[in-house]
């Protein structure tokens, strides 16, 4: 893999916590004593905070309003990225040999800035990148279109053809491809479209581990 600059998504990606992402509502219902719908996350996994916690309450009659309900979801993902959240195996060598190449490296998240900055803290890979930039920041969701690549681009002063995005949902990928960025498709068992990944990207990583042994 040759480039100049890469552009990393965050969760899945870079740190492992789509699973946290994904049970939220079950451990949000757990943590009231209740037991969960078996599709309880599925159903929600569209939905945001609030709107999760407000369904949450209805099926399984939760105390407390929906937004109070929705601050304890809130508290719950805070903790997680403030002192549980992980890098994905094999991330750490990854990242060291692209900086020791002199690959200028920034992140562009749909997670908000203070969590975004805590969950890198936490995982120890915040010293690789030279910023963060985040789709509210960008103005745009990254299933609507580049602005969170093209602004972070911009503050890497380079081109798409020496910049590889690193992700690991299929819309976000298609979104950068799309737009002219050179793609790196990278696995986490949450996204179920691995095949159209594949095809998509220019390179396709099933683990970061794998990266070290042919860099």
């Amino acid at each position: 893999m040759r480039l100049q600059s890469a552009i990393f998504d965050m969760d899945g990606t870079l740190v492992d916590s789509m699973p946290m992402w994904a049970g939220r509502a079950s451990a949000l219902v757990k943590s009231h004593g209740r037991v969960p719908p078996p599709d309880l996350d599925s159903r929600v996994r569209a939905f945001s905070v609030l709107e999760g916690a407000a369904l949450c309450k209805e099926l399984c009659g939760l105390p407390g309003t929906a937004e109070e309900l929705a601050e304890e979801v809130w508290g719950q993902i805070r903790h997680f990225y403030q002192h549980e959240v992980r890098p994905k195996p094999g991330l750490v060598p990854f990242l060291s040999i692209l900086k020791m190449e002199g690959v200028w490296m920034y992140v562009a998240t749909a997670t908000d800035r203070p969590l975004a900055e805590a969950a890198l803290k936490t995982a120890g890979i915040d010293g690789f990148f030279r910023g963060i930039v985040t789709t509210r920041e960008a103005g745009q969701e990254k299933r609507k279109g580049p602005a969170v690549y093209e602004r972070a681009l911009r503050r890497l002063r380079s081109t798409k053809k020496d910049t590889v995005v690193f992700e690991d949902a299929l819309y976000a990928l298609r979104t950068a491809r799309d737009a002219g960025f050179r793609t790196a498709a990278v696995y986490d068992s949450l996204e179920p479209d691995q095949e159209e990944m594949r095809r998509l990207a220019e390179y396709y990583i099933e683990s970061f581990e794998e990266m070290t042994l042919t860099e």
